[in-house]
């Protein structure tokens, strides 16, 4: 192990900040037609908030705040959801509660900043998380300048996540085999990892439209193959017709033709969800009587060019690593957002980090992408699996739209 430096003693010297429970729902295909959709956002979170009180007996008056992740806060995930929630899951009126944006990795940089907040030792009890109904309230719904205005979009390089992925395709050499047998993995990972009771835990059933309990990720295909996946038609192809093709060109005119390689079958599936962790420190230990399950080491946040976009993940956890005196190989467990199977298999390659220790129980692919919601599903994971495999560290990634990413460092203590 390297030694230790300036830059990660000070995570030694600082309040700890423990992770003591983690729960979510199960995720629903963003589709009218999903398991989720009669649901909103609300009611997944205050569904979790009051589930629990009822695991750990927790006091919510103790908690300092509440902390979400939400992408796209607008219309009915509008007006501080986290408040709302917190109010109407009975949790009193001197509980506050704030969301946060940072795209895709909302829900980790919540936990990111709640455990900063109890480090600095301006909270003692937060609890964490992130939620998005994406078949109520679709990806890109604020209308932001990022997404439609024009100027902004041939300024800043706002490319659409999918042409991304097929950019760091072109310029990694992948094959189309190559991020399909990616894919294939994901889903057979997923599978197991439920018939084996891996998310047992930390899955709070609810109930569906029709009356009956929602016990299990919707959008799992584990007879998904190969041959089925070839079949699948490019999925960004028209899109980079549209200008995209040529805004990359633009910005980076040495890659060349882009080479439109992901399909729906490669690409992350946008998902209803909600998760929440419940973080504090020896005083919230004490005051509350849980035993804490695993500590919030360091976290980073990185930002690489918008164009690129999707690399940031990674960054952030190279930058965790360092920040930590740690290298790739004393982590267990790494649970990295499959923005794209083509950033998926850069992530193994460059952190040699094999299927046995990278998303180990599948991942976005196939369970998955509820925007606000995946990056605090993602950490608890991390921890879940942590303990399951008697491991020490793990580390929770996740890359979002305009070259942000955010990088969670964990050690199991239980």
């Amino acid at each position: 192990m390297p030694v230790p430096t300036r830059d990660h003693l000070r995570f030694m010297v600082m309040t700890d900040v423990f992770v003591l429970d983690y729960l979510r729902t199960p995720r629903g295909k963003a589709s009218p037609k999903g398991m989720l959709h009669h649901l909103t956002a609300l009611d997944l979170m205050t569904t979790l908030q009051q589930a629990l009180v009822a695991r750990t007996s927790l006091t919510p008056a103790l908690v300092d705040d509440v902390v979400l992740g939400v992408a796209s806060q607008v219309g009915e995930q509008g007006a501080n959801l986290a408040r709302t929630a917190t109010l109407m899951a009975g949790w009193g009126a001197d509980v506050p509660g704030v969301t946060v944006n940072r795209f895709c990795a909302s829900g980790i940089d919540a936990v990111a900043l709640s455990a900063a907040k109890i480090r600095a030792g301006d909270a003692s009890l937060v609890a964490a998380g992130g939620v998005e109904s994406v078949s109520r309230v679709p990806i890109f719904s604020d209308t932001g300048a990022l997404w439609m205005d024009p100027e902004v979009i041939a300024e800043v390089g706002s490319v659409h996540m999918g042409i991304a992925a097929d950019l760091n395709a072109t310029v990694e050499g992948w094959s189309r085999a190559q991020l399909e047998a990616y894919a294939v993995e994901s889903h057979t990972k997923a599978d197991q990892a439920w018939r084996q009771g891996a998310f047992d835990r930390a899955v709070v059933p609810l109930t569906g439209a029709d009356g009956d309990p929602v016990l299990r990720d919707e959008l799992i295909r584990p007879g998904v193959t190969a041959d089925s996946l070839a079949a699948l038609p490019p999925a960004f192809a028209g899109v980079g017709a549209t200008g995209q093709d040529a805004l990359v060109a633009a910005k980076h005119p040495t890659v060349g033709p882009l080479r439109h390689l992901h399909t729906v079958g490669t690409s992350p599936q946008m998902a209803d969800g909600a998760a929440l962790l419940l973080l504090g420190d020896d005083a919230a230990v004490t005051a509350t009587g849980i035993t804490p399950r695993a500590r919030i080491v360091a976290s980073a946040t990185a930002a690489v060019d918008p164009v690129v976009m999707l690399t940031a993940g990674q960054l952030a956890v190279e930058q965790v690593l360092a920040r930590a005196g740690l290298t790739s190989s004393d982590i267990d467990v790494f649970e990295f957002a499959e923005a794209f199977a083509s950033l998926c298999l850069r992530f193994r390659r460059d952190l040699d980090a094999g299927p046995e220790r990278m998303n180990p129980n599948g991942g976005t692919m196939a369970m998955g992408h509820a925007f606000g919601a995946t990056g605090a599903i993602m950490v608890g994971g991390c921890v879940d699996e942590l303990h399951r495999r008697g491991g020490r560290y793990g580390i929770a990634a996740v890359s979002g739209a305009a070259g942000l990413g955010v990088a969670v460092l964990v050690e199991r203590v239980a």
